[in-house]
């Protein structure tokens, strides 16, 4: 039954920034498709909470307080991972992030850090997984969450934008290294209603990004969660070195608020 392929029955996934917003999403719709996850973030208690969530659907899951920035933790969290279920079969990088900032008001440091943050992280966890992957002979899924950003331009995101585009390009050159073994994909994410978002958002401001989304309306979590199973199952097996767009149809940017260059 081809609804069979979208299954990811007793696969064991990592999921980072797992605690709110489309980690747990991501981590939600994983356990709902069968999988166990592994969710790592900073913050314990929104943790726990996702653990509650993935265990009431009846799958094993394990909320690992992490602060991605920190490789030691990153090395510490697929240990982890592998004493507990002894397999890594999918990783989501997701954590990530930088705040909108003009061009003249970037520091140099803020920049770095964003680039750490966005890329260097994700190549860290995922060379590491990649060898528990290869090593058990059975490959793995590797998503990266990108952004719309990484394509489109929009004054103050040069930190952010640059940082996506970077891991855009990442995920296409690791595909290619690592095919046919492991398949390794990314997601570009349009405006998705998270708390993330919502500290930018009122009333009017979310009505003018609807309407410059061609399907007049922002993302939801699920949405993207469900373009995430699609990658990470076998529903996607000839698919690697792909960034996979889900924005509404957004041809341009829907960032509404104007950050003035000087």
């Amino acid at each position: 039954m081809i609804l069979d392929q979208f299954k990811l029955d007793d696969q064991v996934a990592i999921v980072t920034g797992a605690s709110r917003g489309i980690g747990r999403g991501i981590a939600r719709g994983f356990a709902q498709a069968g999988a166990h996850v592994v969710g790592a973030a900073r913050t314990e208690e929104t943790l726990a909470e996702m653990v509650k969530e993935v265990e009431g659907l009846g799958r094993t899951a394990v909320g690992l307080p992490c602060d991605v920035n920190d490789v030691s933790s990153l090395d510490a969290l697929v240990e982890a991972t592998l004493e507990k279920f002894g397999r890594i079969d999918i990783l989501v990088n997701n954590a990530g992030g930088t705040p909108p900032t003009p061009l003249l008001q970037l520091k140099d440091e803020s920049f770095e850090e964003a680039f750490h943050f966005n890329v260097t992280t994700a190549m860290h966890l995922s060379r590491e997984c990649v060898r528990h992957m290869v090593e058990r002979g059975e490959g793995g899924s590797i998503i990266n969450i990108s952004s719309g950003l990484g394509h489109l331009v929009e004054p103050g995101f040069v930190a952010y934008g640059t940082v996506k585009a970077a891991l855009s390009h990442m995920t296409r050159i690791m595909a290619h290294e690592l095919a046919p073994h492991v398949r390794v994909n990314a997601l570009a994410v349009g405006a998705t209603l998270t708390d993330a978002l919502g500290m930018f958002l009122n009333e009017d401001i979310q009505q003018q990004m609807c309407d410059l989304t061609p399907m007049g309306r922002l993302g939801t979590v699920e949405d993207i969660a469900q373009a995430a199973l699609y990658l990470a199952s076998p529903a996607s097996s000839w698919m690697t070195g792909k960034i996979l767009e889900i924005d509404g149809g957004t041809v341009a940017s829907n960032w509404p608020i104007k950050i003035p260059a000087f």
